[in-house]
């Protein structure tokens, strides 16, 4: 079992070295550069499509989907929200200075036009499957894009198999562990608890995820945004030296160390990818879903998804973390940010990161469900779409009461492998993505399209 483990050690940093960080952020590039950076030009847009009803056909009829813009925006980030902004960031802190937060907001600013693209080529490509549902993402888009259905396939695979873990046991293991931690309670009763609770949601599909997302990830990242800024407020005198660190120690000595990316830009970068999951292949699963009039509305609404999450919420942490001061005191992950939480704002602070790691959590492995279950039923059928649902259900109550490590790692590899295909068809189908937002806003343009 050893042996395995220090095998997917080593495969893991191999595959989320430096050759993959820079094809995650070069991709990101270069889609901004054909885009004429379209992030920039249209986010208040964006966020402005993210948070209004979805405009209707003329004769008041429903477009083609699922589930609303901000339902399929919500059921993306409850799967991206989650521990790796509050876990994550620490670590990028520690291991990268604070200057790996400058590098976040880099990482950030370019995977904004790496989820736009992925939001373009989901809806595009999707299908309706033999229920009437829609069913999207790279998968699709490889398969009728590229006409590469092995890859395809391979995607399907890494993604089946990264939902057990990333998606589903290691959080159940994280709320375990806090509510332990916090309330003593024994993280069997957590797991029953955590295991019913996801059962009810994810049994009933995509609607039911995106109802439950809907309710979850607002109040959540509204209420650590608000605890965050309190903080800030409170030690306003130290938030200008903070930004002042960050800036310096992005382009400072620990920017420029290290063997190939330098330790700021290299954790920086890798935090801020495994917190937004730009370019990994998963929010435009639920993107696919959106009921949309053109494939550019919704894949704008996806890009706030990345906005909100780096920018906003990991901005918080961040910030909050180099203002504390804690970051060389030996602790790291969600311990030192809740240290730290609870240092500048003491009290209420400790909590803010508590509740907010049980909910970013919980909401994680509800979004990862659907994200699993379409890549399981690409490969098997829809016929198997419940004994997938079940076996991700029971794989919340053993991540709840077993040790992980093992895990960890493995699904630490299959989320980076599922990146590869994707980029690839995001680099192959870029000027599908060029035409596609030429069109729509041609069509705003000429009156054909609100």
């Amino acid at each position: 079992m050893q042996d395995i483990q220090l095998f997917f050690n080593s495969l893991s940093n191999y595959v989320w070295g430096p050759y993959m960080l820079a094809l995650l952020v070069g991709t990101g590039i270069y889609l901004s550069l054909r885009l004429i950076f379209l992030q920039f030009r249209l986010l208040p847009f964006a966020l402005k499509q993210a948070f209004t009803p979805h405009p209707k056909k003329e004769d008041g009829s429903d477009h083609h989907g699922d589930i609303s813009h901000f339902g399929a925006l919500m059921t993306a980030l409850s799967a991206t929200i989650g521990t790796g902004n509050i876990a994550g960031v620490a670590t990028a802190v520690v291991s990268g200075g604070p200057g790996a937060v400058f590098w976040m907001w880099i990482t950030a600013i370019f995977g904004m036009a790496t989820k736009y693209g992925e939001g373009v080529l989901a809806v595009k490509y999707r299908i309706v499957n033999d229920k009437g549902e829609m069913s999207g993402g790279p998968m699709y888009y490889i398969e009728r894009g590229m006409k590469l259905k092995w890859l395809a396939l391979l995607f399907a695979l890494f993604g089946t198999i990264a939902s057990f873990g990333i998606g589903s046991s290691v959080q159940s293991n994280s709320v375990a562990n806090a509510i332990h931690t916090s309330f003593g309670i024994d993280t069997t009763t957590t797991g029953v608890a955590l295991t019913l609770l996801t059962a009810i949601v994810v049994l009933g599909g995509i609607k039911s995820i995106a109802r439950a997302s809907s309710i979850i990830v607002p109040f959540m990242a509204v209420s650590y945004i608000l605890g965050g800024v309190a903080i800030i407020v409170v030690n306003a005198d130290l938030f200008l030296p903070a930004l002042s660190t960050i800036i310096d120690h992005a382009f400072g000595a620990d920017a420029v160390g290290g063997a190939i990316l330098g330790n700021a830009v290299r954790y920086g970068v890798a935090r801020g990818v495994f917190s937004n999951e730009a370019g990994m292949g998963s929010a435009p699963i639920a993107a696919a879903a959106a009921k949309t009039d053109h494939p550019v509305r919704q894949a704008l609404v996806s890009m706030t998804g990345t906005f909100l999450d780096t920018i906003i919420v990991c901005s918080i942490t961040g910030i909050v973390l180099v203002m504390g001061g804690l970051y060389n005191d030996g602790q790291t992950g969600a311990a030192l940010t809740t240290l730290t939480f609870n240092k500048m704002l003491p009290g209420p602070g400790g909590w803010i990161v508590t509740f907010g790691l049980i909910f970013f959590a919980y909401s994680t492995i509800l979004g990862w469900c659907y994200y699993g279950e379409k890549c399981a039923t690409y490969l098997f059928g829809d016929k198997y779409v419940n004994l997938y649902r079940i076996v991700y259900v029971a794989t919340v109550m053993a991540g709840a009461v077993l040790q992980l490590d093992l895990v960890w790692s493995a699904a630490d590899v299959f989320n980076g492998l599922m990146a590869i295909p994707n980029l690839i068809a995001l680099l192959f189908l870029s000027g599908v993505i060029v035409r596609e937002t030429k069109d729509f806003i041609e069509k705003r343009k000429n009156g054909e399209l609100p």
